[in-house]
């Protein structure tokens, strides 16, 4: 059985990881409380936006992958993307981390 942090606890954590780190963190979008699924739009300064969201492994894990990176010259693209995969998934938590180096948080990078 795969013994899951809350939604809301796991987000709130991230958070303030961030915060402490100089990093700024907001939540976009509220999903269901304990089970809901977390997309976290990564950022530095603003800009280089990328979509993260755990998906299902081979062996039943769940690990953070892109999903989406922000194409400079069509921005509105991204911004539709995260609006329609809230739409999708209503269960969806969408958490802004605008940090630097901010993949470190989920274990990817430094």
């Amino acid at each position: 059985m795969d013994a899951r942090l809350p939604a809301h606890l796991e987000v709130s954590g991230l958070i303030r990881s961030v915060e402490a780190a100089g990093g700024f963190g907001m939540v976009l979008s509220k999903g269901e409380r304990d089970a809901g699924t977390i997309m976290l739009v990564l950022l530095e300064n603003g800009r280089d936006a990328r979509a993260y969201e755990r998906l299902p492994q081979l062996d039943g894990t769940r690990a953070w992958h892109c999903t989406r990176r922000e194409d400079p010259a069509e921005r509105l693209a991204f911004s539709e993307y995260v609006a329609r995969r809230g739409e999708q998934d209503p269960d969806l938590w969408v958490v802004e981390l605008d940090v630097a180096k901010p993949e470190r948080f989920i274990g990817h990078g430094e």
